[in-house]
């Protein structure tokens, strides 16, 4: 079996979950998008996150989903799946099962009634209890949608508390100072050091390596560019990789937006051929005539953009 570990580095892709026209999951879809994704160059791949619409899932389709793409996969890269949840006998039982059919890892975010740094500390050790000690564990620090505030101490305590947290998935913004503070803590030997890959639709990606991120796991609508921004940044073509992210940097914005940013990717995602149809399960957004006027456009220029550098 493929385990996560703090060695994981690369881009782990945020998939959309494919749905048909009426609604319903799309699995023949689910198959394209995971060759898409790994013609694209992803490291590994993160099923049922935030911007995988995942609470729209029934238990059963959730459970589904992740058995198509493992199988898909065939252990070709590591699979992450999103359990966050509001109880734990949840969490436990989806741990379990994505564990058995063969995931990497999984990921949690905290619930937003936490306000202490007691309170957080206390509740991932309730994960880790619930999930069990031998599966690797990614940490969602994501406070503009959760709303709980983790600092770096309170990250730091977590990770010395329990050895299956292996990466923190960093989407604190701003949050350069905090990936700064918890890399420096591993660099002096006061921490254990985990992989930090980060969020956002990786728009502070380059700046983001420089402090020490090891790559990004999230969603743009061109994967491409956060595999190849991380592959320049690695081989120390700094401004190479500044680069290649500028000409991506205004669609990456747009599609950034809160409320149509998936609904951006989603039709991106269809037109290039990953899914079959750029549909959201309700309650979702769809676009207007003005906003796919906008996309196109985008892609227009950015496609100008990259002849340019080459």
């Amino acid at each position: 079996m493929m385990l996560l570990d703090e060695t994981a580095r690369g881009v782990y892709v945020i998939a959309v979950t494919p749905f048909t026209e009426n609604g319903a999951l799309d699995l023949d879809s689910a198959d394209r998008m995971v060759e898409f994704y790994l013609e694209k160059g992803a490291t590994g791949l993160t099923l049922l996150g935030m911007m995988g619409e995942a609470p729209k899932l029934t238990a059963e389709e959730s459970r589904t989903l992740v058995r198509r793409v493992l199988a898909r996969t065939a252990g070709r890269v590591p699979i992450v799946v999103g359990v966050s949840g509001p109880g734990f006998a949840a969490m436990g039982e989806l741990s379990k099962a994505v564990m058995d059919d063969g995931a990497a890892g999984v990921m949690v975010a905290p619930p937003g009634m936490l306000r202490t740094d007691d309170q957080i500390v206390a509740y991932y050790d309730m994960v880790a209890e619930a999930i069990g000690a031998a599966t690797p564990l990614v940490l969602q620090d994501f406070p503009l949608s959760t709303g709980v505030q983790i600092t770096p101490a309170v990250i730091l305590k977590i990770v010395g508390r329990l050895p299956n947290m292996v990466m923190l998935k960093h989407e604190d913004w701003p949050g350069l100072a905090k990936l700064a503070a918890i890399r420096a803590a591993s660099d002096k030997g006061a921490a254990r050091r985990i992989s930090v890959l980060v969020g956002n639709g990786g728009v502070f990606l380059p700046e983001e390596l420089t402090r020490g991120a090891d790559g990004a796991m999230t969603g743009f609508a061109y994967p491409e560019m956060m595999v190849d921004v991380w592959r320049a940044h690695a081989a120390g073509k700094i401004e190479r990789a500044h680069d290649l992210f500028d000409a991506y940097l205004p669609l990456a914005r747009y599609e950034q937006q809160p409320g149509p940013g998936l609904a951006i990717r989603k039709y991106i995602l269809a037109k290039r051929g990953a899914i079959a149809s750029p549909v959201l399960r309700k309650p979702g957004a769809a676009l207007s005539a003005a906003d796919i006027v906008d996309v196109e456009r985008l892609i227009s220029r950015q496609t100008r953009r990259l002849k340019e550098i080459g």
